[in-house]
């Protein structure tokens, strides 16, 4: 029974999980350009197109990035992790790299427009790697893994046959690209994406253990068994199991 219930699961997630794998251990550095919005303190940032809301104390900081319309994919690249360095411009340019992930989208006009690549960072972290008044620097890019601390998060918002969950401090390559969520009393469902990181299910779950499937855009799953209790509440968070580095 234990390996036809494998199977079974086996072939649910090759269902939900169709992308091809894929693993981002810092691969070809691309060019792209880089500018800052938010101001000093990066208040300016918090809430944005992913849907992550106080980006402090999800745990992103400052280290965070709007992508233009070529790299965000629609924000199936929400969570995303991309390593950053200034190149081409001595006069503003600093040395080293930095890390950011993304976290909003940059919408179309001036440097953001398609097709250009283009990272729009905190202040805090632009000033990282290049001088305040250079406003924009040359830059080249590359994916990498994301480091998380702790589990990745469930925040459950919405209401009965409305389950609109919110998922935050994903590790390895960090961008969902789909997730299944499975009552205690029913079986394994996909959910699809509402807007950002948040995915939708509208079956009644109320009074039930839930499990989730989240797969990321490398292919890789974790599965994380009973993360919110049959008391379960709208508006609380849940944490899960984490990827492997």
């Amino acid at each position: 029974m234990e390996a036809f219930l494998g199977i079974l699961l086996l072939g649910f997630l090759s269902i939900i999980s169709p992308v091809k794998c894929r693993y981002y251990y810092g691969g070809t550095w691309t060019n792209a350009h880089a500018t800052f919005y938010g101001g000093g303190d990066a208040s300016g940032t918090m809430g944005g197109a992913c849907g992550y809301g106080n980006l402090y104390s999800q745990g992103y900081g400052t280290n965070t990035a709007a992508l233009s319309t070529a790299l965000f994919n629609n924000g199936l690249s929400c969570g995303a992790c991309f390593e950053l360095r200034c190149v081409n411009d001595p006069q503003w340019c600093l040395p080293g790299s930095i890390v950011v992930t993304a976290t909003n989208f940059c919408p179309p006009g001036g440097w953001c427009d398609p097709p250009q690549l283009h990272f729009d960072l905190s202040q805090p972290i632009f000033l990282r790697i290049a001088q305040y008044k250079a406003g924009v620097v040359p830059v080249m890019y590359r994916r990498v893994r994301c480091r998380r601390r702790g589990g990745i998060r469930f925040t459950i918002n919405g209401h009965s046959y409305f389950n609109l969950v919110l998922i935050t401090n994903v590790g390895g390559a960090g961008d969902v690209h789909s997730v299944a969520i499975k009552g205690s009393r029913s079986g394994w469902q996909p959910m699809s994406r509402n807007w950002g990181q948040n995915w939708q299910s509208n079956s009644y779950l109320n009074g039930q253990s839930l499990s989730f499937i989240v797969t990321a855009s490398d292919g890789r799953s974790v599965i994380s068994y009973n993360v919110a209790p049959p008391n379960w509440s709208f508006g609380v968070t849940y944490t899960g199991r984490q990827y492997r580095f």
